[in-house]
């Protein structure tokens, strides 16, 4: 149905082990997610957390779902001083490769309690059909 890919995943993890992790603006190491087929309908679930509903963007060109994000740093006053930062801050995305048996013309998407759900339905001519047996003593005849 689907196939993930990061392909800046290891270059990150590279660059946070050179530099010890330093800086409060990195990009996050993952977007988790969930896939399964309910019904007619294949779902995904991302998680993303402390993401504001206006810093996401979802395209889809072909059969390339991509899903972008921006966590941003919350607003301190001047005489606050970091002591710890865990949570990475940045853009960052996301990139699945969808089967043509989906209609990627009618994907929805909602966004509640941090986790962003897409719905793509199967396409209908992906969709089991019969096929008619036809008779072949019925074929039309061919007067001249």
């Amino acid at each position: 149905m689907l196939m993930r890919t990061d392909p800046f995943r290891e270059l990150d993890r590279l660059a946070q082990q050179l530099t010890g992790g330093a800086g409060t603006w990195t990009r996050p190491s993952t977007m988790p997610m969930d896939a399964y087929r309910e019904g007619e309908v294949y779902v995904i679930a991302l998680d993303l957390p402390g993401v504001a509903r206006d810093a996401i963007d979802i395209d889809v060109e072909r059969n390339m779902l991509t899903v972008k994000a921006e966590r941003r740093p919350v607003e301190k006053a001047d005489d606050v001083h970091m002591e710890l930062s865990e949570r990475p801050l940045g853009v960052f995305s996301r990139q699945l490769v969808l089967a043509d048996t989906l209609d990627t013309e009618r994907i929805t998407a909602d966004y509640e309690a941090g986790v962003l759900t897409l719905r793509i339905p199967i396409a209908e001519r992906a969709k089991p059909r019969k096929i008619a047996i036809g008779d072949k003593t019925e074929r039309p005849q061919i007067s001249g």
